[in-house]
C-alpha cells in the first residue's frame, strides 16, 4: 500500500513539474512572438497613435477654413454680380 502511495507521490511530482516547465515555455515562447510582432511592426513605417491624431485635427482644421474661405468667395462673387448702384443716381 505503501508502495502504490510512493508511485503516486511521484507521479504527482512528475506532473507538477512538466505544468511549471510548460507554464515557463508559454511564458518564453509569448515574449519571443511578441518581440517578433514588434520588429514586424517596426519594419511597416506605421504611425503612432498620437501622430495620427495630430495629423487628423491638422487636416480637420484645414477642412474648416476651406469651407470658411469658400463661402466668402461665395459672398464676394454675389456682390460682383449685383449691377452696382450710384450713390447720387436721379430716376
Amino acid at each position: 500500500m505503501q508502495t502504490e502511495n510512493r508511485l503516486l507521490d511521484d507521479l504527482a511530482k512528475v506532473a507538477t513539474g512538466a505544468i511549471g516547465s510548460l507554464t515557463g515555455m508559454r511564458h518564453e515562447v509569448e515574449g519571443k512572438l511578441q518581440q517578433q510582432l514588434e520588429r514586424i511592426v517596426a519594419r511597416m513605417n506605421l504611425v503612432s497613435r498620437e501622430e495620427f491624431e495630430a495629423m487628423r485635427a491638422v487636416a480637420q482644421a484645414a477642412r474648416e477654413e476651406q469651407i470658411r474661405l469658400e463661402r466668402r468667395v461665395a459672398e464676394l462673387e454675389a456682390r460682383l454680380m449685383q449691377p452696382e448702384k450710384a450713390p447720387n443716381q436721379t430716376a
